[in-house]
């Protein structure tokens, strides 16, 4: 038991590896520049659908006067046949009122009423009238 024990080497601190600490300059100037192409990227795409959006609106502004000048001259249509459709249903009306069916018909042909007197003025009046009021 009391034997020769191996002799051990004596202990060495272990030396750490040395960190070279990396400049801060360098990882803020990378930062920059990083931002700085960030910022071009994002200006270029805005440009890019601005871009877009004006030529749309180029291309769409002409269209859309066009039709705005129909749609008027639609309206201006459906105003004449406003009063064309309120004309003809008042004539329509009127043509089949029963109350009002003899002066139609008086109206439309030569037949008269039998309770109705005919006046029949004479050629002679009407022409010798007609010559003395022109002069």
């Amino acid at each position: 038991m009391n034997a020769i024990q191996p002799s051990r080497p004596p202990l060495k601190p272990i030396q750490k590896r040395r960190v070279v600490p990396r400049p801060k300059r360098h990882l803020r100037q990378r930062s920059y520049q990083v931002m700085a192409l960030e910022g071009t990227a994002k200006i270029a795409v805005n440009l890019v659908i601005t871009s877009a959006a004006v030529s749309a609106l180029v291309q769409l502004l002409p269209h859309h006067w066009l039709q705005q000048e129909k749609l008027r001259e639609m309206q201006t249509e459906v105003k004449l046949m406003e009063g064309r459709v309120n004309s003809l249903q008042v004539q329509f009306s009127r043509n089949f009122d029963p109350r009002q069916a003899k002066s139609i018909m008086q109206e439309q042909s030569y037949r008269f009423d039998p309770n109705q007197r005919r006046i029949a003025f004479p050629k002679e009046t009407t022409e010798v009238e007609s010559t003395e009021s022109s002069p």
